[in-house]
């Protein structure tokens, strides 16, 4: 079995539309979160949300665009970018591209084309439309951002879409390393997108009661680990990379971010949204035995930190769990509190930061950090971002139904 590398990355979040951008935000402690203004928020509680804010769906696509949701569009533009990024070419197919049928496409995304499902029943239930736009389905259906990926670039691989609630995009990279370690594809396109900025997606969520207030500062809304924590703020994005074999990175020369170099998976089998400790550290510990790390080989971890009052206790207990006295010495952050909550498509981003923390040796902070919770007794690297050596990291995605994927990764030398 090879190792699997990184060679390209596409992004689009709160905090910037290219990886160069989201570092510098982030490593600035410098949050995306703002009022929110795709939804009239005249009819919101929380007021508050992650937009991409420069994404103009007209730069990208022509009439095809009646096809694709946002996510959708999101997934898309963020494939185009990692292959340009890793330096391969748009189509896949063409001249000096590797052989279609070697290429895997793994998208993950929490609620695939709602903002096109929201529309359409505005439509069927409050104007009374007696029919629906004629793409509704394809616009709505959750592999639609696997599917116009493989268009896109003439990929004709392993294909398929994860949807595991706030584990999606997570999953679908380890299923990804999984594919590519195994020899069933040469290359992969995977990661995750979601567009959940919709009216019925905020109500859901403010019905749930873990919604952030805005409080009349909408870019510290989101506090993990702070004792004043009050909730998540939900946000869009999407990113997608590209995973290789290493001997072709490497005989093509390719710039390489990082190796992935393990995966951990696994259910809670408990609470339908409270979380255990046990689902949590089983992934985590599933990640650092593939990867062939011990706890005194960890530097980093991309916490899942959605800045519940339960979640990031539980978090901060299944991690002292796994690395013990070690867990003293670890870097531990939380970025959706610049980037929000983007669901599904979080630990896509959360792996994107995660790759540039290790290219900079700089542990991003926890934005918003105000005072310490003795529960979450972690270094959570409170506000400000820290030079650090790093070997190898985590990034943590633990979902509502008791569903974790955790991603392990190293330098690579």
């Amino acid at each position: 079995m090879e190792k699997v590398v990184i060679t390209g990355m596409g992004v689009l979040s709160a905090c910037g539309s290219t990886p160069a951008a989201l570092w510098a935000s982030l490593a600035a402690g410098r949050s995306g979160l703002g009022p929110v203004t795709r939804v009239e928020s005249s009819r919101l509680q929380t007021g508050v949300c992650g937009e991409v804010r420069d994404f103009q769906p007209e730069q990208h696509f022509g009439k095809e665009v009646d096809f694709l949701d946002r996510f959708a569009q999101f997934a898309v533009v963020c494939a185009r970018a990692a292959l340009a990024d890793a330096g391969w070419p748009r189509r896949l197919d063409a001249n000096g591209g590797p052989p279609p049928h070697r290429v895997a496409v793994i998208t993950g995304t929490a609620l695939g084309g709602v903002e096109s499902e929201d529309q359409g029943f505005h439509q069927l239930y409050a104007r009374q439309a007696t029919r629906l736009h004629p793409f509704s389905i394809p616009r709505m259906m959750f592999n639609a951002g696997t599917s116009h990926i493989t268009m896109d670039t003439g990929a004709r691989g392993i294909s398929f879409a994860v949807s595991t609630a706030c584990a999606s995009s997570t999953h679908a990279l380890g299923e990804a390393w999984r594919m590519v370690r195994h020899g069933l594809a040469d290359i992969a396109l995977a990661g995750g997108s979601d567009a959940p900025l919709t009216l019925g997606v905020f109500k859901a969520w403010e019905a749930m009661r873990v919604m952030a207030p805005a409080n009349g500062n909408p870019a510290a809304a989101c506090r993990p680990f702070s004792a004043d924590r009050a909730g998540l703020v939900l946000a869009e994005g999407a990113a997608i990379f590209v995973l290789e074999r290493e001997s072709l990175a490497r005989q093509r020369g390719a710039r390489i971010y990082g190796e992935l170099a393990g995966y951990g998976a696994s259910a809670d089998a408990g609470h339908i949204t409270q979380p255990s400790v046990e689902g949590p550290l089983h992934a985590m510990r599933q990640a650092m035995e593939s990867a062939g790390l011990a706890a005194e080989d960890l530097d980093y971890i991309n916490a899942h930190g959605t800045g519940t009052k339960l979640n990031d206790a539980t978090e901060t207990t299944a991690i002292r769990q796994l690395l013990g006295a070690q867990a003293d010495r670890v870097s531990v952050s939380s970025t959706k509190s610049m980037h929000g909550h983007a669901m599904g498509a979080s630990g896509a981003l959360e792996l994107a930061v995660s790759l540039l923390a290790l290219q900079n040796q700089v542990a991003p902070p926890t934005a918003n950090f105000t005072r310490p919770d003795p529960a979450c007794d972690l270094d959570v690297t409170p506000n400000q971002a820290r030079p650090r050596p790093i070997r190898a990291l985590l990034s943590n995605s633990f979902a509502f139904g008791g569903l974790n994927a955790v991603l392990a990764v190293k330098a690579y030398r």
